[in-house]
């Protein structure tokens, strides 16, 4: 069985490598992106089971991504993540769920609970909460 690929896109390089390094001692393979548009041309490449994905970020923020990723791939899981911004971390998740993301976390978050709901997703495909 091949271990399962994830898309994780984040312009802060430190949590990105963080949660990179977090996912790859659970035995996931991580595919990294800095933002949006650099996300969408991973997709080009190559193909992941689940997306992790900042909100706001320069170029092209996650809820644009999101939406793409509703519209084009809508069996592929979305996790969103956001320190908030000009708006309150909140609104953006907020914004986030209605653009198709299964999940948010709120910046700063524990990783395990992170880990935890990526395991779930993975594991159970076709399965929301």
């Amino acid at each position: 069985m091949s271990c399962a690929r994830i898309l994780l896109v984040d312009d802060d390089d430190g949590l990105r490598t963080a949660l990179r390094r977090a996912l790859e001692r659970e035995g996931y393979a991580v595919v990294e992106a800095g933002n949006g548009r650099h996300a969408l041309d991973r997709l080009k490449e190559t193909s992941v089971d689940l997306v992790i994905t900042d909100i706001i970020m320069p170029e092209s923020e996650g809820i644009e991504l999101a939406l793409t990723l509703h519209r084009t791939q809508p069996q592929l899981p979305v996790i969103a993540i956001s320190g908030g911004g000009n708006w309150t971390p909140e609104f953006h998740l907020s914004i986030a769920r209605q653009a198709g993301a299964l999940h948010a976390f709120e910046k700063p978050f524990v990783v395990e609970e992170l880990l935890q709901r990526v395991g779930e997703l993975l594991q159970k495909p076709g399965q929301l909460d």
